[in-house]
């Protein structure tokens, strides 16, 4: 009763110390697993999952997906994946975009990809770690794991379950947005997850006509943020209507935008820290 999962800060013998990671699928290999997430929803965090993806897998690197928000998937949409998933008795396999990215959500093992989950917890709960234990990921360079909004359930669970190298936050510039922001770099400090940095999605607007930047939701607090915690700024990603189009029509991977080839460059400079 009343645990905040700081075990540096409490004298009870309850366990928690153990090790309460996951066995991954014995024929998996996985090298890095970075969790995305975000305070609250609507802010990009699926597509920042996907376009960070994409951007290592330009690189050379095999990446992957694995999409925890089991009651809202989006994933296998902006990637133009509709199949179920198949599996054998060595367990499930993923789905692979066209370019080599592999996928696991709920929505590859749904009967239709639009049929709602009216689960429990438990059972959401499961089936994320099932996606860590019972998938057979083909050796992965960095795993991506896009969560749910808020401090809930499955972030805790994956924050527990799964040996994540950090976390990034996906945030909008609304001043209202940072509060929540802060809630979420606070939970993953409270679990002891390390932060690699914050990315703003809809930063602003780059008008067609004049070339000039507006501020749409308002001047950026991400900065102020990112120093208070100390740590970066990712990346500052635009209104882009052309990556918003590709993404709704499931051609994600085929948008030349390059908003996160320093998030990526960084990622692959740090893996030796990870």
């Amino acid at each position: 009763m009343g645990c905040n999962h700081d075990c540096s800060s409490c004298s009870q013998s309850c366990g928690s110390e153990q090790d309460l990671h996951e066995p991954l699928n014995q024929y998996s290999s996985v090298k890095h697993v970075i969790g995305v997430v975000s305070g609250k929803g609507g802010v990009g965090k699926s597509m920042v999952t996907a376009q960070l993806a994409v951007t290592l897998n330009r690189m050379g690197k095999h990446t992957a997906i694995l999409d925890a928000d089991i009651t809202g998937p989006s994933i296998p949409k902006a990637f133009g994946i509709h199949e179920r998933a198949k599996g054998s008795d060595l367990g499930i396999l993923p789905a692979v975009t066209e370019t080599g990215i592999e996928l696991m959500s709920i929505n590859l093992l749904l009967k239709e990809e639009t049929d709602p989950v009216v689960w429990r917890s438990p059972m959401i709960v499961g089936t994320v770690k099932q996606f860590w234990t019972d998938v057979i990921w083909n050796d992965v360079d960095y795993m991506f794991v896009d969560m749910p909004p808020g401090t809930g359930d499955i972030p805790l669970t994956v924050f527990q379950s799964l040996p994540l190298d950090g976390i990034i936050v996906v945030a909008s510039p609304q001043e209202l947005v940072g509060m929540i922001v802060e809630k979420a770099v606070k939970m993953a400090e409270m679990m002891h997850i390390p932060l690699l940095g914050i990315v703003e999605n809809m930063s602003y607007y780059v008008c067609p006509d004049c070339g000039k930047r507006h501020s749409v939701f308002g001047n950026s607090h991400i900065d102020e943020i990112a120093a208070k915690y100390n740590t970066r700024v990712l990346a500052k990603v635009p209104i882009d209507s052309e990556l918003a189009a590709k993404t709704d029509a499931g051609q994600i991977e085929s948008c030349e935008c390059s908003y996160f080839e320093e998030a990526a460059a960084f990622l692959t400079q740090a893996s030796g820290n990870l």
